[in-house]
């Protein structure tokens, strides 16, 4: 879903691109700040890092956004790791196996009563009394 909105990346402050993939952003040499997020309701994934480029020096650098929308980006030399993946296992894990226990539950239910034949009895005897 974050792949619909383009991240933006500062340096010192300054917008300097604002598109996923490689970026080629050339700067002379010296320290500067580099600032990543994607904005959203709100800036997600927000990611600051300091960066010394030095003269005939290129920098290559990784920004990942979070699994989940609360927790920082990654931001540094690849192979960055995606923030929140861990999290967002365990809780696809904990959904899918709720989701099997309610399936398994009414599964269970249903053969229960196709099983039970005083259901169908109490249902005569109701009839008969109402006849």
């Amino acid at each position: 879903m974050l792949g619909l909105f383009k991240p933006v990346i500062e340096i010192n402050g300054q917008r300097a691109g604002n598109a996923w993939g490689r970026q080629v952003i050339p700067l002379q040499p010296g320290q500067y700040h580099l600032h990543v997020h994607v904005p959203y309701l709100w800036p997600l994934g927000p990611a600051d890092l300091p960066v010394n480029v030095y003269p005939g020096q290129s920098v290559e650098l990784e920004y990942r956004a979070p699994m989940i929308a609360f927790i920082k980006g990654a931001l540094g030399a690849p192979p960055q790791k995606w923030p929140g993946l861990v999290a967002t296992i365990i809780l696809f894990a904990i959904v899918g196996v709720l989701f099997l226990c309610v399936c398994g539950g009414i599964i269970v239910g249903i053969l229960s009563d196709a099983g039970d034949s005083s259901s169908s009895y109490t249902i005569q005897a109701v009839t008969n009394l109402l006849r």
